[in-house]
């Protein structure tokens, strides 16, 4: 039908690259394997792949916690099997939707590297820093998806940092212009490259309640045990850490950028 979406017809297939395909002998999936397998993908009728994070990484959360957004880690291959992925995969109809984390990056990256070494380092704003609560500890309430606080200190600095994953993954200020256009860049790279769109990790939790309040707490859900175990993702209602209504400003601002490549974006969200 004229002037419907690429995308609403196509059959998707998420590609886990750890383990789909060893391509070079190390027991470790890879772009190159992958490449090996398009015509396979072909034949059973797909044509659209949501690749699994490949970028550099200390591998703490699976990829997801990246220490650099515009190039392929090593043990996946390089940015020229990427671009051979592309064209290969093109040729046999196929388009790929690069996985973005835009949450948060690695305590590894260059940015929060920057951002931890002194308060006033013009990279400190990239992330959440605030001070301890006034008897001490964290600076709220909120816990960490995988459990525990959400927030680490920086013995250094004596600030804490916010991460609502692992300590390992400090969460990004959405808040700071420069964090935003840093990521127009980097999507940018990969839509230039030939990605025909991206699966945005953690979609709905970018943008947080500028006062960072405690959140109340639950009842409990299917997430996690009823209020009481505090340390418990559960345990809290998430009414200032996830969803804010910023969230949306972001989103669009993408689909804008996205536009005139004719990308699609598939956003992650997490339901209680």
């Amino acid at each position: 039908m004229s002037g419907t979406p690429w995308w609403r017809a196509s059959v998707g297939y998420e590609v886990y690259l750890r383990s789909f395909r060893d391509g070079d002998g190390d027991g470790i999936g890879d772009l190159a394997g992958l490449r090996e397998r398009l015509g396979y993908l072909a034949w059973l009728g797909i044509d659209l792949l949501w690749v699994t994070p490949f970028f550099p990484s200390p591998m703490h959360d699976q990829g997801y916690d990246v220490s650099d957004y515009r190039n392929v880690d090593p043990t996946y291959g390089t940015l020229a099997d990427f671009d051979s992925l592309m064209t290969e995969a093109h040729e046999l109809g196929i388009r790929v939707l690069v996985d973005l984390i835009p949450n948060h990056t690695s305590v590894e990256h260059p940015w929060f590297r920057e951002s931890r070494s002194a308060r006033d380092n013009p990279f400190r704003d990239y992330y959440l820093w605030r001070d301890p609560a006034p008897g001490g500890g964290p600076p709220n309430n909120w816990v960490s998806v995988f459990g525990g606080s959400a927030w680490t200190l920086d013995q250094a600095t004596g600030q804490y940092w916010l991460h609502l994953f692992l300590s390992e993954q400090p969460d990004l200020n959405w808040s700071n212009e420069r964090v935003a256009l840093e990521f127009d860049e980097i999507m940018r790279f990969w839509l230039d490259r030939g990605a025909d769109g991206f699966r945005i990790d953690v979609a709905d939790g970018l943008v947080k309640h500028h006062r960072l309040p405690d959140n109340p707490v639950s009842g409990g859900t299917w997430m996690g045990p009823p209020a009481g175990i505090a340390s418990d993702w559960g345990s809290l209602e998430h009414l200032y850490d996830v969803g804010q209504p910023g969230v949306r400003d972001v989103h669009r601002r993408w689909r804008a950028l996205v536009e005139p490549y004719g990308a699609l974006l598939v956003g992650e969200i997490g339901l209680a």
